[in-house]
């Protein structure tokens, strides 16, 4: 069973990152959204755990929260892919179940 986890706090002031990080099983997406595209971005302190779990899970950063951040799509770690509203919706309909981590 595939699941999209969306994470849409900042990894620098909730848990949630931490959290989806250790529950998601192999095989599963993780989505930052709204504030959680923070997660994504490269030269942070993150760069090490998402590189190691990007073995098992693969990640997305929505589009259009990144930008109305300030951030660009060249700001996002290589492991991360950026993806626009139909990315999004189509990564939906290609998992089985959808998880926010809150």
């Amino acid at each position: 069973m595939s699941i999209l986890h969306t994470v849409n706090k900042s990894p620098f002031e909730k848990n949630s990152l931490e959290t989806c990080l250790r529950i998601a099983m192999e095989g599963s997406s993780v989505l930052f959204i709204e504030d959680g595209v923070y997660g994504a971005v490269d030269g942070t302190s993150l760069n090490g755990k998402l590189s190691d779990a990007g073995n098992r899970l693969k990640f997305y950063a929505l589009g259009p929260d990144l930008k109305a951040r300030g951030l660009s799509e060249n700001s996002v770690m290589n492991c991360v892919e950026v993806v626009d509203y139909d990315g999004f919706v189509d990564l939906v309909v290609r998992h089985d179940a959808t998880y926010a981590c809150l």
